[in-house]
């Protein structure tokens, strides 16, 4: 009897899926642990409707991946390699396939991802880098455009359409409005110095706008394109940060501190500082500030910040208006990003452990397809209905609550 074979990693991600569940039709064994699916077909059509007929079946239950971007921790191959691999997050996080990017020096050496969005309604992911933005297609995991620019890019965040991307320059004065289509730049707007995170609200009418050198973030107004007004000042420059669901407060770190502190979105202010005691306190390997990675879960009960000094995710209950530190995490080396999932059940800090938000216990961790630890600073989730995009997650794990649960003084 011929065999037919089909690579594991041209599959689409929905079709996958459905195929890992059928399990006793290749050889008994999970199609996670084979390089291949090898379909036994006495004839070509009766594979062909084999595959037809499971896609149907697809759309039965929605299909979530982790996608992350690499190499997401400077250029450090070391930690996951280059390009996007790809996850089955209903399927213990078994690796799925690695999607080629671009993006090389000239000595041929993969550069530093900075940035990672994508958009259900266009079904497109994009990856920036220090020196291009990339394009690719979640249907057909092809690499659709490049954009290089001298200035090159940061981490952005895209319109709720995903008609904008909201780009900021490497570190320069600027944020590009790109075309999420095209990749064509559409205006520049600024400055804000050193221009480096961007964050949407979860209505999209307002684009948070931070530079690593000002104490302030820009506000812009997506009707009109145009910089409003600025927040702050904080007590150092503004490095990661995120929002709440209504829009109504913000929550940054900050150079020099090891802790968070809140802005009020409505009056532009500074509203508290809350600082972590108990550990001690140093310089860590990478971004020079103590506290580099923060996650409002979406439900908004809680905040998690990294310690990347210590090792540590420290969780803070946000249910008064006092917020207070609930307990610790021991995590992997210097983490520098938390991003949750969808359903609010699960955190993935950039060391590269899955950590039920429920019980604070890692589930496991992420590893390449030769088993190597991964880490990267920039993933984002997925989820399909079959060959169909129905939603994408946000590297900023901002809050979904429609009226915020406190109010701070």
């Amino acid at each position: 009897m011929q065999s037919y074979f089909i690579a594991r990693d041209h599959l689409p991600c929905g079709l996958y899926s459905v195929l890992n569940s059928f399990k006793s039709s290749v050889d008994n064994a999970s199609l996670f642990r084979l390089p291949i699916l090898k379909i036994p077909m006495k004839f070509p059509a009766l594979m062909l409707a084999f595959v037809v007929g499971l896609t149907l079946v697809a759309s039965a239950a929605p299909q979530h991946f982790l996608y992350v971007a690499e190499p997401g921790i400077r250029n450090y191959v070391q930690h996951g390699g280059h390009g996007v691999l790809v996850y089955d997050i209903d399927h213990d996080y078994h690796f799925v396939k690695r999607i080629p990017t671009g993006s090389i020096d000239e000595k041929g050496v993969p550069v530093n991802v900075k940035g990672i969005c994508a958009n259900a309604a266009t079904g497109l992911l994009y990856v920036s880098t220090i020196r291009h933005l990339m394009c690719i297609d979640l249907h057909t995991d092809k690499l659709l455009w490049t954009k290089t620019d001298p200035r090159g890019f940061d981490r952005m965040s895209i319109s709720n359409d995903g008609g904008i991307i909201y780009q900021p320059t490497f570190e320069k004065d600027e944020w590009y409005l790109i075309d999420g289509a095209s990749g064509d730049t559409l205006k520049t707007i600024g400055p804000n110095p050193g221009a480096h995170n961007t964050v949407i609200s979860r209505d999209g009418k307002t684009v948070y706008l931070a530079g690593l050198k000002s104490n302030g973030l820009a506000v812009c107004d997506t009707g009109s394109q145009t910089i409003t007004r600025k927040l702050g000042p904080f007590s150092g420059s503004v490095r990661p940060f995120t929002i709440d669901g209504s829009n109504s407060y913000l929550y940054a770190n900050v150079n020099g501190l090891l802790g968070f502190e809140i802005a009020d979105l409505k009056t532009g202010k500074v509203v508290k500082q809350i600082k972590v005691t108990g550990v001690p306190d140093g310089q860590p390997l990478r971004h020079g500030c103590p506290s580099h990675g923060i996650a409002l879960t979406p439900d908004e009960t809680e905040l998690w910040i990294t310690d990347g000094f210590n090792g540590l995710v420290h969780v803070f209950d946000m249910t008064t208006s006092e917020p207070l530190k609930k307990t610790t995490i021991k995590v992997g080396e210097c983490p520098g990003w938390i991003t949750f999932s969808l359903d609010g059940k699960t955190a993935w800090p950039s060391s590269g452990e899955v950590i039920d938000i429920a019980t604070k216990r890692t589930l496991t961790t992420l590893k390449d397809e030769q088993g190597q630890p991964v880490m990267s600073e920039k993933m984002v989730e997925v989820v399909f209905d079959g060959d169909d995009v129905i939603a994408t997650g946000d590297q900023f794990a901002r809050g979904a609550r429609a009226t915020p649960l406190v109010t701070y003084p």
